[in-house]
């Protein structure tokens, strides 16, 4: 089949969207399918184009037997609600005459990935112009967490119900629409889209490179963390719906604790405040965002995977961050609300504490360290359950199938 995939992130992204879009495209092209993308060029998670692409130019290359079209991008240096609509907009104007041309490739199928919602109108038009099935797949409701967040710009909040309405309508014109989890696919059901339109498509882990270490980490003796030192470790996106302010005030809490280290590892929009808010503290370090063949390595550092997220935002979204945390063999600690999919998830393979709760958080880490044979059981389950519901094999050939039948 000619497949079109049309989304703002794509790789060498390293994490995110841009990093499943990329393989799912790499996997289809495996398949045999003719696979082209209709992208930006690197940005995420740093916030600016990575060295050797250009934000102002077009570009074609060839990316693991997919074509891939690069179109400008404004990326602002300090993301707000404000400049963050600005920098939608700015791939929704550039990509559209890129994708309205890709129509007459004639693709059978249309495969939009939102976020951004902001682009999907053109992709629709484009699938409409050559006669192509359109696949909406959401990975974030990005406009309902603005809404609960307070992030969208203030003069667009009176139209909050009129955003909804357009929304609900532009849902509606896709011929199936599939999401990362259960209760965001409910979402879509409370919506008006019919349940046999939607597909469920979680995001996925290879567990073939994410597999647990016989011993310790290198990075264990590379940055200096002695061997009885627990590591409690976030890696992923600083961003401001993960509720990161939770954790720096949990290792406040535990300063006094003898033996347990707070390793912060990556980029985003939220990191200048977390570096602010961790002032003083010993018992906590922030690292750089670490290269893809460095992350079993770094999965593997942690005695504790904690997962910190804000209330609010509980199920509309799914932290693809967990896939990997589990499949490193680490026991997780998530901060979710009860009844959420995320508790639903974790419960059974790890710690749930409420969210935004610092107390209950180190309190959990105090409990689950000084429980090495717990910590081990957990590990095991939840890897097992990676292996049985998230391994990519098993993940990418459903979805092939879907998108095959449809």
């Amino acid at each position: 089949m000619k497949i079109l995939l049309y989304g703002l992130n794509y790789a060498p992204e390293p994490t995110g969207i841009g990093k499943y879009t990329g393989e799912m495209a790499a996997f289809l092209a495996a398949r045999g399918h003719q696979v082209r993308a209709v992208t930006a060029p690197p940005y995420y998670p740093h916030w600016r184009v990575t060295a050797g692409y250009s934000a102002w130019a077009y570009r074609r290359e060839e990316c693991q037997g997919v074509r891939v079209y690069r179109c400008p991008l404004w990326v602002p240096a300090h993301p707000s609600g404000l400049t963050r609509l600005l920098h939608l907009s700015s791939f929704a104007l550039s990509s559209l005459p890129v994708i309205l041309g890709q129509a007459f490739w004639r693709p059978d199928l249309l495969l939009c990935i939102a976020p951004a919602i902001a682009s999907a109108p053109a992709g629709w038009l484009a699938a409409r112009l050559g006669g192509s099935r359109a696949w909406l797949h959401i990975q974030d409701f990005e406009l309902d967490a603005a809404l609960r967040l307070g992030m969208l710009p203030a003069l667009l909040r009176p139209l909050e119900r009129l955003l909804l309405a357009a929304e609900r309508i532009l849902l509606k014109r896709f011929e199936r629409i599939s999401t990362i989890s259960q209760r965001m696919l409910e979402h879509l059901w409370q919506k008006g889209i019919p349940p046999e339109r939607t597909a469920s498509l979680p995001n996925w882990v290879d567990t073939s490179l994410i597999t647990p270490l016989p011993g310790p980490s290198p990075l264990r003796s590379a940055w200096g963390i002695p061997e009885n030192q627990t590591v409690v470790l976030y890696s992923g996106n600083f961003g401001h719906k993960q509720g990161l302010e939770t954790l720096v005030q949990a290792a406040r809490l535990l300063q006094d604790e003898p033996g347990i280290l707070f390793l912060l590892c990556g980029e985003g929009a939220a990191r200048p405040l977390i570096e602010q808010h961790a002032q003083g503290l010993s018992n906590l370090r922030i690292q750089p965002l670490q290269p893809a063949e460095h992350l079993n390595d770094l999965l593997n550092l942690a005695d504790i995977h904690a997962l910190p997220q804000r209330g609010d935002t509980a199920d509309l979204v799914m932290p693809s961050k967990l896939g990997g945390m589990l499949a490193s063999g680490r026991p997780v600690i998530a901060a979710a609300a009860p009844g959420s999919e995320l508790a639903g998830v974790v419960g059974p393979l790890g710690v749930i504490v409420p969210p935004e709760d610092p107390a209950a958080l180190a309190e959990a880490i105090r409990s689950l360290r000084q429980q090495p044979d717990v910590r081990l059981a957990l590990g095991q389950r939840g890897r097992q359950f990676v292996l049985e519901h998230w391994d990519n094999q098993i993940v990418l050939s459903k979805f092939c199938q879907e998108i095959e039948a449809l």
